[in-house]
């Protein structure tokens, strides 16, 4: 009797990128995240690139990707909706709520979600949370505003940093910064959202629960397991 050897994280995001072309409409424009897990979506993609449209994109890493397989970009304001947006997700809860923004494109991410008619979420079974804030959640904030909302962060026990690439603050795609905010047990995500929303200099926080997952589609030992959060 042989063992089968269990998939690598690598081999299960392959498997969740090509599984969420079945939620990809043909003769329609498809709305792609970011991130390791949506790049074998991505890749995927390429094989049905004659039956779309083309793409919304949520970051310039994607975008430049989508295009060197020869799939046309839009803008997001060159269409009024989408039926689907596929991304992945840094934690995903059991009622579809997600922290995301660890690939620094949270903004873009949300904007492109709220086009979209339903949010499939790629992730292996890892991503799979009680509760979130286990990942260091991150917020996009106007630089000026950073350390008031850091002050913010803490008096609410959690511990908030900038993130820095190569020495000094990362800047994402939208000319801003990143706190990543550890510490935090975010148990009501929905309410949580709104309240860091209002707060001056935050842009996006990378709490997505207005914007929660449709369906998720995890990668597991067993092969993928569908959970549908839309009841």
């Amino acid at each position: 009797m042989t063992t089968m050897n269990p998939l690598t994280q690598d081999e299960l995001k392959t498997l969740v990128g090509q599984a969420a072309l079945q939620y990809v409409v043909p003769g329609e424009i498809v709305g792609v995240g970011t991130g390791s897990t949506v790049n074998k979506f991505i890749d995927a993609l390429a094989g049905m690139k004659d039956q779309i449209k083309g793409a919304v994109s949520s970051s310039v890493a994607s975008t430049e990707r989508l295009k060197a397989l020869g799939i046309a970009v839009f803008d997001a304001n060159e269409v009024e909706s989408l039926s689907v947006y596929i991304d992945g997700a840094d934690e995903i809860d059991g009622r579809g709520h997600m922290v995301k923004g660890g690939g620094a494109a949270l903004t873009r991410e949300k904007i492109v979600a709220a086009l979209a008619a339903r949010f499939v979420c790629i992730a292996d079974e890892s991503k799979l949370v009680q509760a979130l804030g286990q990942f260091p959640l991150p917020v996009e904030v106007i630089p000026m505003a950073a350390n008031h909302i850091a002050r913010r962060f803490a008096a609410m026990g959690g511990q908030a940093s900038l993130r820095l690439k190569d020495g000094q603050p990362l800047v994402t795609d939208n000319g801003q910064h990143i706190l990543d905010v550890k510490g935090l047990s975010i148990t009501d995500p929905l309410a949580f959202e709104s309240q860091i929303n209002q707060w001056p200099g935050v842009v996006t926080v990378g709490v997505f629960a207005h914007q929660k997952a449709t369906v998720c589609l995890l990668g597991t030992a067993q092969g993928v397991k569908t959970l549908d959060y839309s009841r």
